[in-house]
């Protein structure tokens, strides 16, 4: 089940859902083994790499690398009421965020697609965040994030333009099942299609 639910997933991005872990996915989770590599097209994968590095400057607390990942008229918590416009206002209200102070953020690309324009990109996967000091039934969340990247006409580089969370958090009881959460909806590694 775990290895359609990328393609689930894509499918709800594309109809404009929210589509729910099952159950059975979640019970899966506790215990999954990494996925395989994710076959993409050579485009898809450098999005999936650059997805995958946006997340580890987080992992690195590592500022620089975060901000240099971000389009100049990045829009985080897009589709809220209450975005945030610009790339010096998300790296600003990013800073605790990436420093770990205010929560321990993880996430990992499942899924990237490339549709007519070969310089927009889509990006959907899980993530796992940790409150320390919170109360146990909400120290640790799981969920998912969706984020639109562009390509640099110049430089060739792609940069975020959109991020939003995609639904809400759910309570989980440990880091391990957090952890697992991530395993079971993303991989390590992607492989360009011949």
């Amino acid at each position: 089940m775990s290895a359609s639910m990328p393609t689930l997933a894509a499918i709800g991005v594309i109809a404009g859902l929210v589509m729910p872990v099952p159950a059975l996915a979640q019970a899966a989770a506790a215990s999954a083994a990494p996925l395989p590599p994710v076959v993409h097209s050579a485009a898809e994968c450098a999005v999936w790499r650059r997805e995958l590095s946006f997340a580890k400057s987080v992992e690195a607390h590592d500022a620089k690398a975060f901000a240099a990942h971000l389009h100049p008229g990045a829009v985080f918590n897009a589709g809220s009421r209450s975005p945030l416009r610009g790339s010096e206002t998300v790296a600003q209200a990013w800073a605790g965020i990436v420093e770990g102070k205010e929560f321990v953020l993880r996430w990992r690309p499942g899924v990237v697609a490339i549709g007519g324009d070969p310089n927009i990109a889509l990006s959907r996967g899980p993530s796992f965040s940790e409150t320390p000091g919170a109360e146990p039934k909400e120290r640790y969340k799981v969920g998912f994030f969706q984020s639109v990247w562009v390509r640099d006409a110049a430089s060739g580089e792609w940069r975020i333009l959109f991020d939003r969370a995609d639904g809400p958090q759910r309570p989980v009881a440990s880091a391990d099942e957090g952890r697992a959460h991530l395993t079971a909806q993303s991989s390590e590694e992607c492989v360009a299609s011949k």
